[in-house]
């Protein structure tokens, strides 16, 4: 009784067991929830004593109605404590003005629970509606993968990788999903840490960092992780709800995540998320004979030359004389390492001059030549900078880019980082600039839509990116620009070599900007479109 009416006074229920602020390992700490909460609502507690004999023990309630305590009184009520609020605002017209539609109150108050739950898998969470329907269901669960399972659904389960890390006693670990499993929004990101969900903007910022040259800018990953380290070198008393935090070392803490993440993402390889597949299963519907047109490989004997015509010409130039040809690169002979027993299978089709048909073990994979191609020169790219730098190319004829003003003076200012790709430009009068040099690496170059292209992005940089967020921002836009195209021809020794530098590149199983390069049917799905099972 005595606890419960201390409980609703102002910070008389501080769980710290010491005057240590900079050591707090406790979820609630300042005692003002439940006091706040009474001054702005009706609140109403039923408590009885968790241990007791029956008789001894009754329950005790007490109510709080805008800020006026009533004394506690005897009520009837099970072991355990039931907390009620109700009229919320009503003794604060001006916040009561300002409350959202009762739908979008209802379901941040969803979210709000679905964090919690995250953060404590061994407690049972339900939120019902007004209408008694039940929003939310979650019975305790046995592990944190239950409850992730449970939350996010089998689909993450199947698309998702775990990540593990330390660094400096901090300890990261949870799930992240596959680039390919994205949402619009970034409401299935869950971030923990020591125990408390939170939605701090250092955390989501590496979290983005980590994915962002796998996934377009208006898409958002789904994650959820589990962030431990000592509480002395953690403030969580810098916001009202505890929804922020700070740390000591801030940078320490972004690149934790920021590798971790990446290193999670590379080792997933060419693995595209089965929702792809499974959306494009369900879009299919049995037909008639149609005029669907297919253009099949022709069966006659290709040239040893282990990429002929334009990828051969692009593959000696991404990796030195005398690798283009050898299987070990990935571009090997035709024939030699085409087979249905690769991840990615054999090549037996070009539909519509932009994807290509395999054939595997296991069913069929679709090939989205453009996105996959994208993402293998922009991977070569990085590895050359990282290397010895992009070679360049002299163009014989100078092009000459006409663009505004203002936009031509910032391209121009970023003649010195340009160059580090092999874009070599200057300023060429007041509203143009000259390009003189372009990467030895993509022929054939569409050098003034690039550089539209690049005028519009530096545009919207300012300065904010640091230099390694430009690089991968160009090499992205480098890579678009110079990666095969929708409708271009390729014979079954180009496809098939395309096939195989996927296998042996990270990140393969999306383009830069998130979508899928390849969608994977079972052949078992496909027996099940035909009634075959």
């Amino acid at each position: 009784r005595d606890e419960l009416a201390l409980a609703v006074e102002r910070h008389c229920t501080s769980k710290l067991p010491d005057d240590d602020l900079l050591e707090i390992r406790m979820l609630g700490f300042r005692g003002e929830a439940l006091p706040s909460i009474g001054a702005v609502s009706r609140l109403r507690i039923v408590s009885r004593p968790p241990h007791g004999p029956e008789e001894a023990e009754s329950a005790w309630e007490i109510a709080v109605e805008g800020g006026v305590k009533h004394a506690p009184v005897p009520a009837a009520h099970p072991r355990g404590t039931r907390v009620e609020v109700r009229d919320l605002f009503f003794a604060t017209p001006a916040r009561l003005k300002f409350l959202k539609t009762a739908r979008s109150e209802r379901d941040r108050a969803v979210d709000t629970v679905r964090r919690l739950a995250m953060a404590c898998p061994g407690i049972a969470f339900t939120v019902t509606g007004d209408d008694e329907r039940v929003l939310l269901r979650l019975p305790a669960a046995p592990s944190r993968e239950a409850r992730l399972a449970a939350l996010l659904g089998r689909d993450f389960a199947e698309n998702s990788v775990p990540v593990t890390a330390e660094r400096q006693g901090f300890r990261l670990t949870g799930q992240i999903g596959l680039p390919t499993l994205n949402r619009g929004i970034a409401r299935d990101q869950y971030l923990v840490v020591n125990g408390r969900p939170v939605r701090d903007k250092l955390l989501v910022g590496a979290v983005r960092g980590a994915y962002q040259d796998v996934l377009a800018k208006d898409r958002h990953p789904v994650v959820a992780l589990f962030l431990d380290g000592p509480p002395g070198e953690i403030d969580v008393n810098v916001h009202p709800a505890k929804a922020e935090v700070r740390f000591r070392d801030a940078g320490l803490i972004r690149g934790l995540i920021v590798g971790a993440l990446r290193h999670a993402l590379e080792a997933a390889g060419q693995r595209s998320s089965s929702t792809v597949a499974n959306a494009a299963l369900a879009a299919f519907r049995p037909a008639g004979p149609g005029n669907g047109m297919v253009e099949m490989m022709p069966r006659f004997a290709f040239p040893p030359s282990a990429l002929p015509g334009e990828l051969s010409e692009a593959a000696n130039r991404f990796l030195g004389p005398g690798e283009a040809g050898s299987s070990e690169a990935g571009w090997g002979t035709p024939g030699a390492d085409a087979s249905p027993d690769l991840p990615l299978g054999a090549a037996r089709a070009q539909l519509h001059g932009t994807y290509i048909l395999a054939e595997t073990a296991a069913g069929i994979v679709l090939v989205d030549q453009h996105a996959a191609h994208e993402r293998l020169v922009y991977e070569r790219m990085k590895e050359a900078l990282a290397r010895n730098g992009v070679a360049r190319q002299i163009l014989l004829l100078p092009e000459i880019v006409e663009l505004d003003p203002a936009l031509a003076a910032r391209v121009a200012a970023r003649a010195d980082e340009l160059a580090q790709f092999g874009l070599v430009l200057e300023p060429f009068g007041a509203g143009a600039v000259i390009v003189r040099e372009v990467p030895a690496l993509v022929p054939g170059l569409d050098v003034k839509s690039l550089i539209r292209d690049l005028a519009d992005e530096i545009e919207e940089w300012g300065d904010a990116l640091a230099l390694q967020e430009r690089v991968e921002h160009v090499c992205g836009t480098l890579a678009c620009h110079s990666s095969v195209r929708a409708g271009r021809r390729l014979n079954p020794a180009e496809m098939d070599a395309l096939l195989r530098q996927m296998e042996a590149t990270p990140n393969s199983g999306q383009c830069n900007h998130g979508r899928p390069t390849y969608v994977s049917l079972a052949l078992s799905d496909i027996e099940r479109l035909f009634g075959r099972r």
